[in-house]
Parts: structure tokens; sequence; C-alpha cells
């Protein structure tokens, strides 16, 4: 399979699965380990991350203009200090965990169980919330939580980012929608400052001229355009729907994955 078809899938799997909740990071390690596709460094699966955070900047844009220029209002101004907030929270803990030599595990099995139990957690959540009321207001401790859950999230593969984020908030009591507006918007941050500081200390690393800077860019470019589709979809699948479908995937894939290893 020629190196650009293989990057192009990989950033077709990242753009689908980097803001549904079921784990970008865990479908790349499972197709790489699987033999499927060629691994990839953790340089390439961090980065292409970046052009799905982009994304997203696009798909909120109206958003994203109010947090730039209108600050003089209260309520603005309060939403994006929460965000910083949850964003600062990931970012110290990240920084503590890369500074102890943490690394992505690449064994399927974690893998496998994370995305087994996290499916188990969706629907529990979900079963829970049956004809409850949920507010659209974003409190200070579902900023503190987001961001802890996005850490959690750092650390084990397989967990999905965007799940453990908008389960978190929805399980604190707030709607579908917001609680996927508010995860998605902290997540822009966090995975473009994953990817800057991968591809900074790439840059400063005597192996960087070896790195394949167009691949990479293409990779990139390719899970922008697919992230920007799937979160345009999601937005309108969470109207009327619930969160349980992706349940049930996680735990038939977790389960796959489980009985390939036995």
């Amino acid at each position: 399979m020629p190196d650009w078809f293989a990057v192009i899938i990989l950033g077709v799997i990242e753009g689908i699965t980097e803001f549904l909740p079921i784990s970008s990071t865990g479908h790349l390690l499972l197709v790489e380990n699987a033999h499927w596709l060629p691994q990839q460094t953790d340089l390439f699966n961090i980065t292409i991350q970046s052009g799905a955070a982009v994304a997203v900047l696009f798909v909120f844009s109206t958003r994203v203009r109010d947090l730039l220029l209108r600050l003089d209002d209260p309520v603005t101004r309060d939403y994006l200090l929460k965000l910083v907030l949850a964003f600062v929270i990931t970012g110290i803990g990240g920084l503590a965990v890369k500074k102890l030599g943490f690394r992505l595990p690449k064994e399927t099995a974690p893998i496998a169980w994370a995305t087994l139990v996290g499916g188990v957690v969706i629907l529990l959540i979900e079963w829970a919330l049956r004809g409850r009321r949920l507010g659209s207001r974003i409190t200070w401790l579902m900023a503190v939580a987001v961001g802890l859950a996005q850490l959690l999230a750092a650390v084990f593969p397989g967990t999905s980012r965007s799940a453990a984020t908008i389960l978190i908030a929805l399980a604190l009591g707030l709607s579908r929608p917001a609680a996927t507006e508010f995860s998605f918007l902290v997540g822009v941050p966090t995975l473009l400052a994953a990817g800057g500081l991968e591809t900074y200390q790439a840059l400063r690393h005597p192996g960087a001229a070896a790195t394949d800077w167009g691949l990479l860019a293409l990779g990139t470019l390719v899970s922008a355009v697919t992230a920007f589709l799937v979160v345009r979809w999601l937005l309108r699948w969470i109207q009327t729907h619930s969160f349980a479908v992706f349940g049930w995937y996680r735990i038939v894939l977790g389960l796959a994955m489980l009985t390939r290893l036995v």
C-alpha cells in the first residue's frame, strides 16, 4: 500500500473518531497493531489531531468569534474563563505526566478494556439521565471536572477525550448540546498545544530531517476535512438522540478486540 494512501486512511480515521465518543487514539493504535496499516510515530498520531481541532473552530465559528470579540459581555467572559480553567488543568497535568516520562501504551489489551468499559459507562449514564431535566449553564465544577476528564483520557488510550469530557458534564447536569460544545471547544487548545509541542520537540531532534512533513501535512488536512463533516453531523444527531449507540458500538468493538487476544 502506498504511504500516501495509508496516511489518507489514517487521517479519515482520526477525523471520524476524534470527536465521536469512541477514542481516536485507540482506533489509530488498533489498526496499526493489527498490521492493517503501517505503524506511525507519536508525532504523526498527535499532530493529525491538530487538523481535527482546527475543524472545530470553523464549526463553532460564531461562538469562537464571540469569545474573541465580545469580552465586554459578562456571559461570554464567564464562558471563556471556564474554558481556560479546564484547559489549564489539563495542560498542567499533561506536562507533569510527560515530565514523569509517560508514553502512550502501544498494546491492544488496555485499549480494548478501556473501549469496553467506556461503552458500559456511556450506557449507565444515559440510563441514569432518562427523564432528568438538564441545563445549559456551565458551572465552575463542570469546568474543573472536564479538565480532569481530558487528562484521564490522555493517559489511557481508548478512553476517548470527547467521551470522558461529555459524560462528566452530562453526569453533572449539563445538556447534551451544551456539554458537546464545551467539550469540543476545550479540546481545541488542548489538541493544538499537544500537536505544537510534539512538532517542536521533533524539530529539535537530530532525526527531524527523516520525518516526511509532506505526508504529515496530508494526514492533518484529511483529518480536518473529515472532522468538520463529522462534527456537523454529530451536532444534528444529539438534538434528537442520546449517546447510547456509541456505547453499544464500544462494547461490541471492545469484546471483538479482547476475543482476538484470547
